[in-house]
């Protein structure tokens, strides 16, 4: 199988990452929940799995790294934990439905949100962010990389107008955890919000949130965290704070030895590796009749092959092709070539109408570390015979 679907989850993992697993399930116990060797182990691997994100995401503050279940649950987490009925939100186009849908929640209870705009290529209306985000602001959230075009937002933009206006910024970095440099407090972000599965290459069911000190998030889930028992409330003191029930250290576990994985390959050299198959396949694609590749690409095909500076940009592209449905055509890449892309709404709904997919969806091909340029080429090669055998 040709693997082009890294954007939804990793399938091929390092194997220190399943050596981790491994070992997790058979020597740990319940972090917190005990002083014997076991548990004593397990608090140890999630205290080492904080410090490691916190350093691969540039954030000084490892005991606020929160973990969660994937980057939905830190979405809600941090959505939910900071906006109150009558607050101001303001979030963009981009957002995936793991922002917009608690952002809906929200505004059937009185919350304010608007949208900052994309256009037809995918491009952020920032004299739109300008306007909409004034002073009394709640939450600002920016989507670092879109999951449907891969095009990357200025995040330091975003955080400027956010603070000039007295709100908390929230970044949804789950396509660019792993795949780009994220600086977390280089960027200005008061939060940050992760999954492990993708190009962290971690275990599915991981993930979590950062939350700069100084920021206070309520908790949206209570129970036990092993700590202050007696206590009605959930403890003050993070991560505890948004921590409740058992954590999944064997999960964790493996995020843990990913992290240390993708330090220890280099996130820019990663980075790199994934824009020149990017650059690659739109380079191709662009040349298969009847393709339409969507996103903010430059119109001369020289500055995609290598040999100038390109915008940054995440593994993603997505196309039509005329005469194919976009589910037919993922099918028969699949069926016919044993290539693995998805097709469809992405659970990018506003991105879809900016871009005039909302009634097809799209072919989304995604790249990642066990990418390489013959799976470029054998996915252009495809494309290229099923352009032939389009119906009229």
């Amino acid at each position: 199988m040709v693997y082009l679907n890294c954007a939804a989850t990793a399938h091929e993992r390092p194997d220190c990452v399943i050596d981790a697993v491994v070992r997790a399930m058979r020597e740990l116990g319940s972090s917190g929940r005990g002083a014997a060797e076991g548990e004593l182990g397990a608090a140890r691997t999630v205290m080492v799995a904080r410090e490691r994100v916190a350093s691969l995401l540039g954030f000084g503050h490892p005991e606020r790294v929160v973990f969660a279940a994937n980057a939905t649950r830190a979405l809600n987490m941090a959505i939910l934990g900071t906006v109150r009925p009558g607050d101001r939100v303001v979030a963009t186009d981009w957002d995936h439905n793991s922002v917009l849908r608690p952002l809906h929640l929200l505004a059937g209870r009185g919350a304010h949100v608007d949208f900052v705009p994309a256009d037809a290529l995918g491009r952020l209306d920032y004299d739109a962010l300008g306007r909409l985000v004034a002073p009394g602001t709640r939450l600002v959230v920016c989507t670092h990389a879109s999951n449907l075009t891969g095009n990357v937002a200025d995040v330091r933009r975003f955080a400027r107008v956010a603070h000039a206006a007295g709100a908390l910024l929230l970044v949804d970095a789950s396509q660019t955890a792993g795949a780009a440099p994220v600086d977390m407090e280089a960027m200005g972000a008061d939060l940050l919000a992760f999954t492990g599965h993708k190009a962290l290459m971690g275990p599915q069911g991981t993930g979590g949130l950062l939350v700069a000190p100084g920021v206070d998030v309520r908790p949206v889930i209570s129970g036990g965290t092993g700590v202050l028992s007696f206590a009605e409330g959930m403890p003050d003191a993070y991560p505890e704070h948004l921590e409740a029930g058992t954590l999944n250290g064997h999960g964790i576990a493996g995020l843990s030895a990913a992290a240390h994985f993708v330090a220890r390959a280099g996130v820019d050299a990663i980075h790199a590796h994934d824009l020149v198959l990017t650059r690659r396949f739109v380079a191709g694609a662009r040349k298969v009749p009847g393709a339409h590749v969507y996103g903010d690409w430059p119109d001369d095909l020289a500055l995609l092959d290598g040999s100038t500076p390109a915008r940054d940009h995440a593994p993603v592209v997505t196309l039509n092709m005329d005469g194919w449905e976009s589910s037919e055509l993922a099918d028969a890449l699949d069926e016919d070539f044993g290539i693995a892309t998805r097709a469809g709404g992405h659970c990018a709904p506003r991105m879809h109408r900016a871009l005039g997919t909302q009634d097809a969806g799209a072919v989304r091909f995604s790249f990642g570390y066990y990418t390489d340029e013959k799976d470029v080429d054998l996915a252009l090669e495809a494309l290229g015979r099923l352009s032939a055998e389009a119906r009229p």
